[in-house]
């Protein structure tokens, strides 16, 4: 696809497309001059995971290409739940969780955008302008302009009701909401893309539709039309990797963005792991390597790959937990995995108590020493690191669910998930 503007040339080139409302008419815009364009993210966790670092990604390449990207944080919306892509109603979150959620999840974009200089991010809360509708007026002004029969055919409302799961009346306002947001922000910020993933495709043609619904219902009432700019909608690949295993999940958990919740050489090995089919599809999406240096990597067999895989978990990480982390991990990586001598473990813990298991009984569990004596000794002679931090407490306990990476002496690492 020749395309006129470089943001949706690149955005095209690196495997990002899925749909538009108008390509030519957007690419002629995007062409011409700068926008202003959003990408949503509701408050669900206190962090983001890899599942949304394609989201991300183009936020970084709208800076690149001098577009200025407005992020919206759905404080609002979370409290509805998006029922797309789920078969049940997500857990309602109270006040106070949404807004420490939405906390965590700035802080960790701060990482991958810029918040200063010309084309700074905007951050936004669609709380400010959801909570306080006026609900009669809401369903007047803006409810009269959606078909229930039109909604009824959207993916994230017809998949469940075929499964026969049930949809709340809660969820079904979700996807008026959603496309309120974009006429707020055309309004509020001169915003004319929204950009989300192909599952958002319904609510993000509701946006659209919803704004030329309005802007007809102005001109025909107003003595003066007004001559407004027309709005696009925009979404990417839903990804899942070669094995069909949804992006951003692994049998332990979410891979997280924020080092607190899975720390970065965990993050580095789940790209180091990558598939070999899935390799160069990840360099052109979650790098900023440019694509004809990408190029020379396509006809390289598997054997040869191993190098390349090295490269993508490197830049992965310098883009989300910076180059010196980056490097650290790489080095270490290489020292556990490169070196024969080297044991590499992973093992769960099962059966857990609620009062946690104390790191002694844990290097007996693991048969790392032949006693619980012999694993105090070792954390008295400053043989024992979790997460690269030496440990001197011999009570040290974990609780349930927790994730460490435990060394003991020089070659025996083990990673540690305690259930």
């Amino acid at each position: 696809m020749n395309l006129k503007s470089k943001f949706l040339q690149e955005f095209f080139d690196r495997g990002y497309l899925a749909q538009c409302t108008d390509i030519q008419g957007l690419d002629n815009i995007l062409a011409s001059q700068k926008i202003n364009a959003y990408i949503g993210f509701d408050c669900t966790a206190p962090s983001l995971h890899a599942g949304s670092l394609i989201q991300i990604m183009i936020l970084r390449l709208l800076q690149k290409h001098q577009h200025r990207p407005i992020i919206l944080l759905g404080a609002g919306t979370t409290k509805i739940g998006d029922p797309s892509g789920k078969d049940e109603a997500r857990q309602i979150l109270n006040e106070q969780i949404i807004l420490q959620n939405l906390y965590g999840i700035k802080t960790t974009l701060e990482k991958f955008v810029s918040f200063n200089g010309d084309n700074s991010a905007i951050l936004v809360n669609n709380d400010e302008w959801l909570n306080s509708i006026n609900y009669l007026g809401f369903l007047r002004d803006i409810g009269r302009h959606f078909s229930i029969n039109r909604m009824l055919t959207f993916d994230s409302v017809n998949t469940r009701l075929q499964r026969q799961q049930p949809l709340s009346f809660l969820e079904f306002n979700y996807m008026i909401l959603q496309a309120y947001d974009f006429v707020e922000l055309r309004k509020k910020y001169n915003c004319i893309l929204q950009i989300g993933g192909s599952d958002q495709w319904g609510n993000i043609v509701n946006g659209v539709e919803l704004w030329r619904r309005l802007n007809a219902v102005e001109n025909t009432e107003n003595s003066s039309p007004t001559n407004q700019k027309e709005i696009f909608g925009l979404t990417s690949q839903l990804l899942t990797t070669s094995d069909g295993k949804k992006m951003g999940k692994t049998a332990n958990g979410a891979v997280w963005l924020d080092s607190t919740m899975l720390n970065p050489f965990d993050y580095f090995q789940y790209f180091r792991n990558t598939n070999d089919q899935d390799v160069i599809k990840f360099l052109k999406l979650f790098t900023d390597l440019e694509l004809s240096q990408i190029s020379q990597f396509e006809k390289l067999n598997a054997q040869e790959l191993n190098p390349i895989k090295e490269i993508l978990a490197f830049e992965t990480t310098k883009i989300c937990h910076g180059e010196k982390i980056a490097n650290d991990v790489l080095q270490k990586s290489r020292e556990i995995f490169l070196n024969k001598n080297t044991q590499a473990f992973e093992h769960k813990i099962l059966n857990c108590q609620d009062e946690g298991k104390k790191l002694v009984e844990i290097i007996f569990e693991i048969n790392a020493t032949a006693s619980k004596s012999d694993a105090k000794r070792l954390i008295e002679g400053k043989a024992v690191k979790v997460n690269d931090k030496l440990i001197e407490d011999i009570n040290l306990s974990f609780n349930k669910n927790q994730q460490f990476e435990l060394v003991i002496g020089k070659k025996k690492h083990f990673r540690i998930t305690l259930n």
